[in-house]
């Protein structure tokens, strides 16, 4: 989980970029993410609901 300071919750391609190396390098240790969601003042976003988990 981390904040967008601009407000906007959307990620950015380094934010699904880095994500994808999160994951990949979890999994190969037996941890599985769950999700990855980005808090703005307009709301948050789920990269699980957005199917990028």
């Amino acid at each position: 989980m981390h904040n967008h300071p601009s407000g906007d919750p959307t990620p950015s391609r380094a934010d699904i970029s880095m994500t994808k190396t999160i994951v990949d390098v979890a999994k190969a240790l037996g941890i599985t993410v769950h999700d990855h969601i980005i808090i703005g003042k307009s709301g948050h976003t789920s990269f699980k609901g957005l199917d990028l988990i």
